[in-house]
């Protein structure tokens, strides 16, 4: 769906105890607080380019299978819409395919999800050819289902020729486009593979260069990119190699790989991801696993964190939460709460445990947080008996290559491998430790 930048919209949200999983396509995570979730869907509607007019709620019990609200509020927004002349109107959560039909027919206008929002949003900041292609294969996969109802044309009896002609004089225009978007998903699901492979590769490389690697994670705008270029111009070797950054959600969807040096301490490489956010759809979770694999496979990760942000407690669990359903759980985790120079702290950062208050561009936040970086990577290592599986000659490999293996012994059950191995590398290969 195109949208201008004049376009009103007025968004519908539903506070709800008991909100039901509408879409397949979108992985819901609770939250207690509807205001946050409110204010986030503004910021939404803004980074697509949209101008929220309106907003509208309501409190029941369950959400309504058949239109997501009540039969009275769709009348209430339909006048409200009108009022206000609204071009769109957003649900702050996944609708389903009935709903989304049952609503534009009722409203009389464009109806977009959260879901919708959120790929629109990463279809306009794409920029490499994997990330653009990631998204559409989620915006393709969340199409398909939806694509009864969306347009009256597609009611339409059609006809092409070669691979689309006519199964029989009456197939229809819907029949048609299915088709059509089944076997661009198939070419370009492809493609995607063959950018994997390549992915995978430059990761085995860089596995076999024996330099750590970190990972920075954590909910989109905390200020990763900023903590990438900061550390970048100072102890990087490239300084033109510096990320996008800017304050807006989802201002940088392509993981990139850094190489940092800095003096007197190991060097590491340090990736910076995409961000995540409260209910991110399944399908872009899914499709950029690829580029996440960068965080599954990072011996530390830097969790990000906003902390001028009143939610930020709440975005670190989304990010945890993301985390766990990537299966990075297990690594290590340093938390940077950013931005505490906005909250009165000044640009001295502050080391409580495990976590550090610092400001992103200072000089005391950065060479704090290398110095805790450095002393993370640095942090021992443990004698272990492990049972690896045949089937994960990888971990082998990586073992072979990254510690001491006093013994390997391939039994039925596996290969018996009793290695001296980082802390880091115990933790993330915990399950087969004996």
């Amino acid at each position: 769906m195109e949208q201008s930048l004049r376009d009103k919209v007025l968004i519908v949200g539903v506070n709800s105890s008991k909100k039901v999983q509408t879409a397949p396509q979108s992985q819901q995570w609770s939250t207690d607080n509807f205001d946050m979730a409110m204010e986030e869907m503004i910021n939404l509607v803004k980074a697509c380019n949209m101008e929220p007019v309106g907003r509208i709620e309501q409190q029941m019990e369950t959400v309504n299978t058949a239109t997501y609200i009540g039969t009275g509020k769709v009348a209430e927004v339909h006048e409200m819409a009108r009022a206000l002349e609204a071009d769109v109107v957003v649900f702050d959560n996944g609708l389903s395919p009935i709903q989304l039909r049952n609503l534009q027919r009722e409203l009389d206008c464009p109806v977009m999800d959260r879901t919708t929002l959120i790929l629109e949003i990463f279809s306009t900041r794409a920029r490499t050819r994997e990330a653009k292609l990631q998204v559409e294969v989620a915006r393709l996969q969340y199409m398909l289902p939806r694509l009864v109802g969306l347009h009256d044309a597609l009611s339409r009896q059609g006809g092409a020729s070669g691979a689309m002609s006519n199964k029989g004089a009456g197939e229809k225009k819907l029949e048609l486009d299915r088709r059509k978007l089944e076997q661009r998903l198939t070419t370009m699901k492809r493609e995607l593979d063959q950018i994997a492979q390549e992915r995978k590769t430059q990761r085995k490389r860089r596995a076999l260069s024996g330099i750590p690697r970190v990972a920075l994670v954590g909910y989109t705008n905390a200020g990763k990119s900023t903590i990438m270029n900061t550390l970048l111009a100072a102890y990087g070797e490239d300084e033109e190699k510096k990320v996008f950054e800017k304050d807006m959600l989802f201002a940088t969807l392509d993981t990139t790989v850094r190489r940092i040096a800095p003096p007197g301490k190991s060097a590491f490489l340090l990736s910076d991801t995409v961000g995540f956010i409260s209910n991110l759809p399944h399908s872009l979770v899914k499709a950029f696993r690829s580029t996440l694999a960068e965080v599954k496979e990072a011996d530390l990760l830097v969790h990000v964190a906003d902390y001028s942000d009143e939610n930020y407690r709440e975005h670190i669990k989304v990010t945890q939460e993301t985390l766990r359903e990537l299966g990075a759980e297990k690594i290590p985790v340093l938390y940077v709460l950013n931005k505490a120079d906005l909250c009165g702290m000044g640009e001295t950062a502050i080391v409580q445990g495990e976590h550090v208050y610092m400001s992103a561009k200072s000089q005391s936040g950065r060479e704090t947080l290398v110095d805790l970086i450095a002393k993370k990577l640095s942090g021992g290592y443990k004698d272990c008996e492990m049972i690896i599986p045949y089937e994960r000659g990888d971990i082998v490999s990586y073992l072979n290559d990254h510690a001491v293996v006093q013994d390997a012994e391939y039994k039925e059950d596996g290969v018996h491998i009793h290695a001296n191995i980082s802390l880091i590398d115990s933790g993330r290969y915990e399950q087969y430790i004996v």
